[in-house]
């Protein structure tokens, strides 16, 4: 299982593109907050905080997180090499768990970089170090979580084709839906707990109660859900894949 893992690390370090995704998601996210004049802007804001980073991330993520997944499956099934790794000794579910875990690693990966805006807001603060890093560690916690779903997303959105830009299409829109759609739908109903038990289905509930900085186990309880969901769904993909 550790060898696919790495064979996956491998894979997408091994062209320029790997490379170059990442370059795009760090100089978007950093252009957004100090580049670009607008209400995102760290320097527009007059005061020292991060919530910028935790407000763009997921929408960076919807475009981001599925360029990092696409290929996981979609390359193998195209070139063939999907039966050659089950021949393996390794069962369906540890594949699946090879590379949901190496794109998540891939995507961890690409927001480390990002504590570079935490240590500059911290030394640009009118009183050096006059922040919130408690609260902005715990919200660096969220956007794990978030990023472990969406990266559950787009392992099964590869799954489910063998063409990585349709795995790319399928995998923005799930994650757009399950980020914003039941947010949408509930918008639309008028009873108070209906709308929000359909909230609570949603990504966004869950993820901005985390990215505040309040850990709630509930919270982290659905995005382990989440995310065994869709590993499962991929599970069952493969399988049925495997059987044709």
């Amino acid at each position: 299982m550790f060898a696919l893992f790495k064979k996956e690390i491998n894979a997408f370090f091994s062209t320029p593109i790997g490379y170059l995704i990442i370059a795009v998601f760090l100089l978007a996210n950093s252009l957004l907050m100090w580049g670009f004049s607008s209400e995102y802007n760290v320097l527009d804001n007059g005061y020292a905080q991060m919530d910028s980073l935790f407000i763009l991330a997921p929408i960076l993520f919807l475009l981001f997180i599925p360029a990092v997944t696409m290929r996981l499956f979609a390359d193998e099934h195209k070139e063939g090499t999907i039966e050659l790794i089950l021949t393996k000794p390794l069962t369906e579910l540890q594949v699946v768990l090879a590379k949901y875990f190496a794109g998540l690693v891939l995507v961890v990966l690409s927001i480390l970089p990002t504590l570079a805006h935490y240590f500059s807001v911290y030394i640009l603060g009118e009183i050096s170090g006059n922040l919130d890093s408690a609260g902005i560690f715990g919200s660096y916690i969220g956007l794990f979580f978030l990023a472990s779903g969406f990266v559950a997303i787009g392992t099964f959105a590869s799954a489910l084709s063998k063409n990585q830009i349709i795995s790319f299409v399928i995998a923005i829109i799930l994650s757009a839906f399950f980020y914003l759609g039941w947010d949408i739908i509930a918008s639309g109903i008028s009873n108070g707990k209906v709308e929000l038990a359909i909230q609570y289905i949603g990504i966004n509930a869950h993820y901005s109660s985390l990215s505040k900085g309040v850990i709630d186990s509930r919270d982290i309880l659905y995005f382990i859900s989440l995310n065994t969901l869709f590993v499962l769904l991929t599970l069952t993909v493969l399988i049925s894949r495997k059987w044709q």
